[in-house]
């Protein structure tokens, strides 16, 4: 390890033996910053934050991309309306002279680059019944085989827990920050405390922490109505020291946007915060 070294491998030029290893980026591809979306649970709601935060990103004019590493059960492509799509295999030669080739990203109607399994599936609801070394493949060559354009800001929507995918991209993507998503049910400490360990034993950054589903605004009255009890999430946040950046309510515009493949056109002013974390990033 290299002397005064603060861990933050992905944004350092020194080598030294505890550097990862990552896969390359295709030679005419570009991204400037990777951002894994992460929680230690399913159904919290990370490819919902995956979404906005992309979106809002874009918005504001920056180039951005999804990769959805969670190729057994992918919903990037409902969200953005584009599950008819199918990813465009390019035939080329290699270096070496032997036959090779690349996909191109899935583009939606604002120019947000996508790949997802459900691109390379004849039908959206076929499964894959892969094994972890084999899932963990397909995440690496999403980076390695796929022409990605002048991204800035890649957001990549991780499967829950912290097994196989998660770990091939912290090891193989030169993730620059994770967001922690979770929501306020009192597992929550433990579920958030799983994802913060793995993010430290990787030496990754951790941005902050959403919690979805907060509560559910009175449509009468405005007031916040909390369908889970109360939230322990400041207490987490102060506890581990990692700034609470949302808190999103449960909205039926929200989950309609999702289901009509409408998200670019839907604004959630509570991920104001979350948006500036990842702009702010070095």
């Amino acid at each position: 390890m290299a002397e005064n070294c603060g861990g933050k491998c992905s944004s350092c030029s020194k080598d030294c033996s505890s550097r990862p290893l990552h896969e390359t980026l295709r030679k005419d591809s570009s991204v400037k910053k990777v951002i894994g979306i992460v929680s230690g649970k399913g159904g919290v709601g990370k490819s919902l934050v995956t979404s906005l935060l992309a979106c809002a990103v874009s918005r504001d004019g920056k180039r951005c991309a999804v990769l959805d590493a969670d190729i057994t059960g992918p919903s990037i492509p409902k969200s953005f309306g584009m599950n008819n799509a199918r990813a465009e295999s390019v035939a080329e030669k290699k270096e070496d002279g032997t036959d090779g080739g690349y996909l191109k990203t899935v583009k939606t109607k604002t120019g947000i680059q996508l790949m997802s399994m459900n691109f390379l599936l004849q039908n959206e609801t076929d499964p894959v019944v892969w094994r972890g070394p084999v899932i963990s493949g397909a995440v690496k060559q999403f980076w390695t085989d796929v022409c990605w354009e002048d991204v800035d800001y890649m957001f990549v929507d991780c499967p829950p827990g912290t097994g196989d995918v998660p770990l091939t991209v912290f090891q193989s993507l030169p993730v620059d920050g994770i967001i922690i998503v979770a929501s306020p049910q009192q597992l929550v400490r433990v579920i958030v405390e799983k994802a913060v360990n793995m993010a430290n034993m990787m030496n990754i950054p951790i941005l902050g922490l959403i919690e979805n589903m907060s509560y559910v605004k009175c449509p009468d009255c405005n007031k916040e109505i909390k369908i889970f009890g109360e939230s322990n999430i400041d207490k987490i946040s102060e506890e581990f020291k990692i700034p609470l950046l949302a808190r999103i309510p449960m909205e039926q515009r929200v989950s309609k946007s999702v289901d009509d493949g409408d998200i670019e056109n839907l604004q959630v002013a509570e991920i104001a915060d979350a948006v500036k974390a990842v702009e702010n990033l070095k």
